[in-house]
Protein backbone atom coordinates (compact mmCIF):
# COMPACT_ATOMS: atom_id res chain seq x y z
CA UNK A 1 0.00 0.00 0.00
CA UNK A 2 1.09 3.60 -0.68
CA UNK A 3 2.46 5.53 2.34
CA UNK A 4 3.13 9.01 0.69
CA UNK A 5 2.21 12.18 2.22
CA UNK A 6 3.02 15.08 1.00
CA UNK A 7 3.93 14.00 -2.63
CA UNK A 8 2.59 14.91 -5.85
CA UNK A 9 2.11 13.50 -9.33
CA UNK A 10 0.84 9.72 -9.88
CA UNK A 11 2.06 6.85 -7.88
CA UNK A 12 2.78 5.16 -10.61
CA UNK A 13 4.86 6.89 -13.84
CA UNK A 14 2.73 7.05 -17.58
CA UNK A 15 6.12 4.65 -18.74
CA UNK A 16 5.51 1.95 -15.97
CA UNK A 17 1.84 1.57 -17.33
CA UNK A 18 3.08 1.61 -20.72
CA UNK A 19 5.46 -0.95 -20.19
CA UNK A 20 3.42 -3.41 -17.34
CA UNK A 21 -0.26 -2.84 -18.90
CA UNK A 22 -0.30 -1.46 -22.22
CA UNK A 23 -4.00 -1.43 -22.84
CA UNK A 24 -4.21 0.05 -19.99
CA UNK A 25 -2.91 3.28 -20.76
CA UNK A 26 -6.06 5.68 -22.18
CA UNK A 27 -8.04 4.54 -18.89
CA UNK A 28 -4.98 5.69 -16.92
CA UNK A 29 -4.86 8.83 -18.74
CA UNK A 30 -8.64 9.95 -18.33
CA UNK A 31 -8.30 8.72 -14.59
CA UNK A 32 -5.60 11.58 -14.58
CA UNK A 33 -7.85 14.03 -16.42
CA UNK A 34 -10.38 13.66 -13.13
CA UNK A 35 -8.62 13.18 -10.44
CA UNK A 36 -6.88 16.96 -11.67
CA UNK A 37 -10.31 17.95 -12.04
CA UNK A 38 -11.50 16.82 -8.82
CA UNK A 39 -8.89 18.43 -6.44
CA UNK A 40 -6.75 14.80 -6.14
CA UNK A 41 -3.85 15.16 -7.99
CA UNK A 42 -0.92 13.58 -5.72
CA UNK A 43 -3.50 12.29 -3.63
CA UNK A 44 -2.68 8.51 -2.03
CA UNK A 45 -5.41 5.69 -1.56
CA UNK A 46 -5.45 2.47 -1.13
CA UNK A 47 -7.92 0.92 -3.94
CA UNK A 48 -10.38 -1.92 -3.78
CA UNK A 49 -12.65 -3.27 -5.53
CA UNK A 50 -15.92 -5.73 -4.30
CA UNK A 51 -17.77 -7.15 -6.98
CA UNK A 52 -21.44 -8.76 -6.56
CA UNK A 53 -21.91 -12.32 -7.61
CA UNK A 54 -25.49 -12.64 -6.81
CA UNK A 55 -27.77 -14.86 -9.55
CA UNK A 56 -29.13 -11.97 -11.27
CA UNK A 57 -25.53 -10.34 -11.69
CA UNK A 58 -24.30 -12.95 -14.37
CA UNK A 59 -24.60 -11.57 -17.88
CA UNK A 60 -22.54 -9.18 -16.54
CA UNK A 61 -19.53 -11.44 -15.98
CA UNK A 62 -20.41 -13.00 -19.68
CA UNK A 63 -20.57 -9.99 -21.70
CA UNK A 64 -17.48 -8.44 -20.14
CA UNK A 65 -18.38 -5.48 -18.15
CA UNK A 66 -17.07 -6.94 -14.83
CA UNK A 67 -14.00 -6.81 -16.29
CA UNK A 68 -13.83 -3.74 -18.08
CA UNK A 69 -14.73 -2.01 -14.59
CA UNK A 70 -11.68 -3.59 -13.28
CA UNK A 71 -9.73 -2.51 -15.97
CA UNK A 72 -10.53 0.99 -15.31
CA UNK A 73 -10.09 0.65 -11.47
CA UNK A 74 -7.19 -0.73 -11.57
CA UNK A 75 -5.79 2.72 -14.04
CA UNK A 76 -7.44 4.62 -11.67
CA UNK A 77 -5.42 2.50 -8.66
CA UNK A 78 -2.48 3.35 -10.06
CA UNK A 79 -2.57 6.89 -9.67
CA UNK A 80 -3.17 6.43 -5.87
CA UNK A 81 -1.41 3.66 -4.78
CA UNK A 82 2.09 2.30 -5.76
CA UNK A 83 2.35 -1.23 -5.54
CA UNK A 84 0.34 -1.56 -8.60
CA UNK A 85 -2.81 -4.00 -7.85
CA UNK A 86 -6.54 -3.77 -6.27
CA UNK A 87 -7.18 -6.32 -3.78
CA UNK A 88 -10.51 -7.67 -5.20
CA UNK A 89 -13.78 -9.02 -3.19
CA UNK A 90 -16.40 -11.26 -4.86
CA UNK A 91 -19.25 -11.64 -2.11
CA UNK A 92 -22.53 -13.18 -2.82
CA UNK A 93 -24.52 -14.56 0.55
CA UNK A 94 -20.77 -14.93 1.93
CA UNK A 95 -17.77 -13.86 0.68
CA UNK A 96 -16.95 -16.08 -2.43
CA UNK A 97 -13.27 -15.13 -3.19
CA UNK A 98 -10.21 -12.79 -2.07
CA UNK A 99 -8.30 -12.05 -4.78
CA UNK A 100 -6.05 -9.38 -6.80
CA UNK A 101 -5.95 -8.05 -10.33
CA UNK A 102 -2.34 -5.89 -11.55
CA UNK A 103 -1.02 -4.46 -13.89
CA UNK A 104 1.12 -7.80 -14.99
CA UNK A 105 -1.89 -9.52 -14.66
CA UNK A 106 -5.54 -8.05 -15.64
CA UNK A 107 -6.51 -9.95 -19.21
CA UNK A 108 -9.35 -11.64 -18.55
CA UNK A 109 -8.04 -11.54 -14.96
CA UNK A 110 -11.91 -11.85 -13.58
CA UNK A 111 -12.81 -14.72 -15.54
CA UNK A 112 -9.85 -15.96 -14.03
CA UNK A 113 -11.22 -15.59 -9.84
CA UNK A 114 -15.03 -16.32 -10.70
CA UNK A 115 -14.23 -19.60 -13.09
CA UNK A 116 -14.12 -22.15 -9.75
CA UNK A 117 -16.23 -20.65 -7.63
CA UNK A 118 -19.97 -22.43 -7.31
CA UNK A 119 -23.75 -21.23 -6.52
CA UNK A 120 -24.18 -17.53 -7.52
CA UNK A 121 -25.99 -16.59 -4.39
CA UNK A 122 -27.66 -13.80 -2.44
CA UNK A 123 -26.79 -10.34 -2.14
CA UNK A 124 -25.06 -9.64 1.45
CA UNK A 125 -22.86 -6.01 1.25
CA UNK A 126 -22.36 -6.49 5.24
CA UNK A 127 -20.03 -9.73 4.74
CA UNK A 128 -17.97 -8.31 1.69
CA UNK A 129 -17.37 -4.64 3.63
CA UNK A 130 -16.10 -6.79 7.03
CA UNK A 131 -13.65 -8.64 4.35
CA UNK A 132 -12.96 -4.74 3.21
CA UNK A 133 -12.34 -3.72 6.83
CA UNK A 134 -10.15 -6.45 7.70
CA UNK A 135 -8.25 -6.18 4.97
CA UNK A 136 -7.63 -2.51 5.20
CA UNK A 137 -6.75 -2.42 8.99
CA UNK A 138 -4.74 -5.50 8.72
CA UNK A 139 -2.53 -3.96 6.33
CA UNK A 140 -1.49 -1.44 8.70
CA UNK A 141 -1.58 1.63 5.89
CA UNK A 142 -2.02 5.18 7.13
CA UNK A 143 -3.71 6.23 3.60
CA UNK A 144 -7.36 6.38 3.22
CA UNK A 145 -8.91 3.66 1.44
CA UNK A 146 -11.51 3.86 -1.34
CA UNK A 147 -13.75 0.71 -1.65
CA UNK A 148 -15.08 0.77 -5.28
CA UNK A 149 -18.26 -1.11 -4.58
CA UNK A 150 -19.95 -2.76 -7.66
CA UNK A 151 -23.82 -4.39 -7.02
CA UNK A 152 -26.69 -4.32 -9.09
CA UNK A 153 -29.31 -4.53 -6.87
CA UNK A 154 -29.90 -3.71 -2.89
CA UNK A 155 -28.64 -5.45 -0.14
CA UNK A 156 -30.57 -8.76 1.33
CA UNK A 157 -30.33 -7.52 4.27
CA UNK A 158 -30.52 -3.79 4.70
CA UNK A 159 -30.16 -3.36 8.36
CA UNK A 160 -26.67 -4.79 8.39
CA UNK A 161 -25.61 -2.98 5.75
CA UNK A 162 -26.94 0.27 7.22
CA UNK A 163 -25.12 -0.57 10.29
CA UNK A 164 -21.44 -1.34 8.55
CA UNK A 165 -21.84 1.93 6.50
CA UNK A 166 -22.68 3.69 9.62
CA UNK A 167 -20.26 2.33 12.18
CA UNK A 168 -17.66 2.20 9.60
CA UNK A 169 -17.78 6.36 9.29
CA UNK A 170 -15.04 6.77 12.18
CA UNK A 171 -12.57 4.49 9.95
CA UNK A 172 -10.37 6.29 7.19
CA UNK A 173 -12.79 4.12 4.47
CA UNK A 174 -14.92 5.50 1.50
CA UNK A 175 -17.90 3.35 0.14
CA UNK A 176 -18.36 4.56 -3.36
CA UNK A 177 -21.17 2.53 -4.63
CA UNK A 178 -22.00 1.83 -8.51
CA UNK A 179 -25.15 0.37 -9.79
CA UNK A 180 -25.31 -1.89 -12.78
CA UNK A 181 -28.90 -1.82 -14.37
CA UNK A 182 -31.84 -0.40 -14.87
CA UNK A 183 -31.01 3.50 -13.26
CA UNK A 184 -34.58 4.07 -11.99
CA UNK A 185 -35.01 0.01 -10.87
CA UNK A 186 -36.32 0.26 -7.23
CA UNK A 187 -33.51 -2.40 -6.75
CA UNK A 188 -31.34 0.62 -6.41
CA UNK A 189 -33.45 2.27 -3.58
CA UNK A 190 -31.58 1.47 -0.67
CA UNK A 191 -28.37 3.01 -2.37
CA UNK A 192 -30.23 6.05 -3.37
CA UNK A 193 -31.24 7.04 0.23
CA UNK A 194 -27.68 7.11 1.73
CA UNK A 195 -27.58 10.59 2.24
CA UNK A 196 -30.30 10.21 4.29
CA UNK A 197 -28.17 8.59 6.63
CA UNK A 198 -27.77 11.40 8.98
CA UNK A 199 -24.44 13.04 10.13
CA UNK A 200 -24.26 13.62 12.76
CA UNK A 201 -26.63 11.60 14.54
CA UNK A 202 -25.61 8.15 12.32
CA UNK A 203 -22.61 8.67 11.64
CA UNK A 204 -19.54 10.89 11.94
CA UNK A 205 -19.13 11.89 8.36
CA UNK A 206 -20.93 10.94 5.44
CA UNK A 207 -18.67 7.81 4.25
CA UNK A 208 -20.88 6.16 1.21
CA UNK A 209 -21.84 7.95 -2.48
CA UNK A 210 -23.56 5.76 -5.05
CA UNK A 211 -24.36 6.23 -9.22
CA UNK A 212 -25.91 4.04 -11.49
CA UNK A 213 -23.67 3.23 -14.60
CA UNK A 214 -27.34 1.74 -16.64
CA UNK A 215 -27.66 -1.39 -17.95
CA UNK A 216 -24.62 -1.19 -20.38
CA UNK A 217 -21.76 -0.57 -17.88
CA UNK A 218 -19.22 -0.52 -20.23
CA UNK A 219 -21.21 2.31 -22.75
CA UNK A 220 -20.57 5.13 -19.77
CA UNK A 221 -17.44 6.85 -21.24
CA UNK A 222 -13.74 6.82 -19.49
CA UNK A 223 -13.92 10.38 -18.61
CA UNK A 224 -18.07 10.19 -16.89
CA UNK A 225 -17.47 7.29 -15.03
CA UNK A 226 -13.99 8.58 -13.17
CA UNK A 227 -15.63 11.67 -12.59
CA UNK A 228 -18.42 10.24 -11.20
CA UNK A 229 -16.83 7.34 -9.12
CA UNK A 230 -14.56 10.71 -7.61
CA UNK A 231 -17.45 13.18 -7.18
CA UNK A 232 -17.57 12.95 -3.99
CA UNK A 233 -14.44 11.16 -2.56
CA UNK A 234 -13.01 14.83 -2.38
CA UNK A 235 -15.62 15.90 0.20
CA UNK A 236 -15.15 12.99 2.26
CA UNK A 237 -11.41 13.23 2.24
CA UNK A 238 -11.88 17.27 3.64
CA UNK A 239 -14.88 16.33 6.31
CA UNK A 240 -12.99 13.15 7.74
CA UNK A 241 -10.09 15.34 8.02
CA UNK A 242 -12.30 18.39 9.97
CA UNK A 243 -13.62 15.26 12.06
CA UNK A 244 -10.30 13.41 13.36
CA UNK A 245 -11.15 10.63 10.99
CA UNK A 246 -7.77 11.46 8.99
CA UNK A 247 -4.95 13.62 9.42
CA UNK A 248 -5.30 16.52 7.56
CA UNK A 249 -3.36 16.57 4.25
CA UNK A 250 0.13 16.95 4.53
CA UNK A 251 0.07 16.25 8.32
CA UNK A 252 2.04 13.10 9.54
CA UNK A 253 -0.31 10.49 10.03
CA UNK A 254 -1.44 9.40 13.33
CA UNK A 255 -1.47 5.34 14.20
CA UNK A 256 -5.04 4.11 14.52
CA UNK A 257 -5.55 1.79 17.47
CA UNK A 258 -9.56 1.85 17.00
CA UNK A 259 -12.66 4.36 15.85
CA UNK A 260 -14.79 5.95 18.03
CA UNK A 261 -18.85 5.48 17.13
CA UNK A 262 -21.43 7.29 19.20
CA UNK A 263 -18.94 8.52 21.68
CA UNK A 264 -17.30 5.25 22.68
CA UNK A 265 -14.56 3.37 21.50
CA UNK A 266 -14.90 0.69 18.82
CA UNK A 267 -12.68 -1.71 17.92
CA UNK A 268 -13.10 -3.65 14.69
CA UNK A 269 -11.99 -7.21 15.20
CA UNK A 270 -11.83 -9.70 12.56
CA UNK A 271 -15.37 -11.08 11.87
CA UNK A 272 -17.21 -9.26 14.77
CA UNK A 273 -20.00 -11.24 15.20
CA UNK A 274 -22.15 -8.03 16.67
CA UNK A 275 -22.17 -6.38 13.41
CA UNK A 276 -24.35 -9.31 11.90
Amino acid sequence: MAQAHGRTGPAIGLDAVRRTAPGLVNVYKSAAVSLEKNGLGGQRAAVYLVLDRSGSMRPYYRDGSVQALADRILGLSAHLDDDGTVPVVVFSTDVDAEAEISLDRHAGRIAEIVAPLGHMGRTNYHVAMDAVIDRHLDSGSTDPALVVFQTDGGPSNRLAAERYVCKSASLPVFWQFIGFGDPQSHHFDFLRRLDELAVPERRVVDNAGFFPAGSDPRGMSDATLYDRLLGEFPRWLAAAADRGVLPRRGAPPRPRQGARVEGEPVNFPRTDSRWH
